[in-house]
């Protein structure tokens, strides 16, 4: 996850400013609201960043975070210069030009109905009642990439993947202009990033969000997750968000939107994995050549993607 942040992030950067996509490097503050978190958490923060690659980060003081954003309340924070924001249908919209330059097709509205590997390691997926033999199968399905893998493992006995669960995220918007020029963030919590601000990168607006909001480890079926906000959560983001911006008014944030994040773990279990994301199969792990599973891809996924991509594209090369 470490690497491919970090690789993928200088991939991105060099890819959507030679596309001329929209962007802006406004970095990031991850700050401390309470005294302890400036030696505890931010100084973890740093640490951890240092021995990952990411060499620009500064620990800067609370009169430093006032100078550079007048509204935000800490004792200090962790700036991240070359955090930003891009237009992510824009960058898929053009990732789709470039595929299709090199004969690959999108073929939407077709779910994967079925999927085997027989005894001799063809692999095979159904659609739209069509059986079609594969030599390479990327099951990157996101929230479904753990049903695919399933259904491809069903008659494995050396191994079976990993379960899905998910966490629900929501954002509310403030109504209102921007208070922040840059992404405010708290320091991390179980599960997720905290609530944090975000600048949308065309307007001068920002959301809040995502809270975590675990799923009932009983559901399987990412369909039967809501993807509405539920209003009543608005009650912690305002507690959250005037820990670093006291002057947020009642009545000023409005339900958004939600997501949905692919989980490998969940708070009421025990977990058998080392860690919960970013878990990528391959045959040296299941046995099955031209097989490649990406599970529990999650934040920072859209970040990482293009280095993800690399290494896929060397695994399949070189089998």
């Amino acid at each position: 996850k470490a690497k491919f942040c970090v690789a993928g992030r200088n991939r991105l950067y060099d890819y959507i400013q030679s596309r001329h996509i929209p962007h802006k490097k406004c970095g990031k503050l991850v700050v401390a609201t309470q005294p302890s978190q400036v030696s505890n958490e931010l100084r973890a923060l740093y640490e951890k960043a240092q021995r990952n690659g990411v060499d620009n980060l500064k620990l800067v003081s609370r009169e430093d975070v006032k100078v550079m954003e007048p509204n935000v309340e800490c004792h200090g924070a962790l700036w991240s210069p070359s955090t930003g924001v891009v237009d992510s249908h824009s960058f898929m919209y053009s990732l789709l030009a470039d595929a299709e330059e090199h004969s690959a097709q999108l073929v939407l509205n077709t779910a994967v109905e079925d999927a085997t590997v027989d005894s001799d390691g063809m692999i095979g997926l159904k659609a739209d009642d069509t059986w079609i033999q594969c030599d390479h199968v990327i099951n990157s399905g996101g929230l479904w990439a753990n049903h695919i893998a399933s259904m491809l493992h069903r008659t494995t006995t050396s191994w079976q993947p990993p379960r899905a669960y998910f966490a629900k995220g929501n954002y509310f918007r403030l109504q209102g202009k921007a208070p922040f020029g840059r992404l405010i963030y708290p320091v991390p919590e179980p599960g997720g990033l905290g609530v944090h601000a975000t600048v949308d990168w065309g307007g001068p607006t920002v959301k809040f969000g995502p809270d975590v909001e675990w799923v009932d480890p009983s559901v399987s079926n990412p369909a039967e997750v809501s993807l509405d906000v539920d209003p009543t959560r608005g009650d912690k983001f305002y507690n959250e968000v005037r820990k670093y911006w006291p002057d947020l008014q009642d009545n000023q944030l409005v339900p958004d939107y939600v997501g949905i994040r692919p989980k490998l773990n969940h708070p009421s279990l025990q977990s058998p994995l080392p860690f919960e994301d970013f878990r990528i199969y391959g045959p040296e792990t299941h046995g099955v050549p031209g097989l490649i599973h990406l599970l529990g891809i999650e934040s920072p996924g859209l970040t990482s993607s293009m280095a993800i991509a690399e290494d896929i594209r060397i695994q399949v090369a070189t089998r």
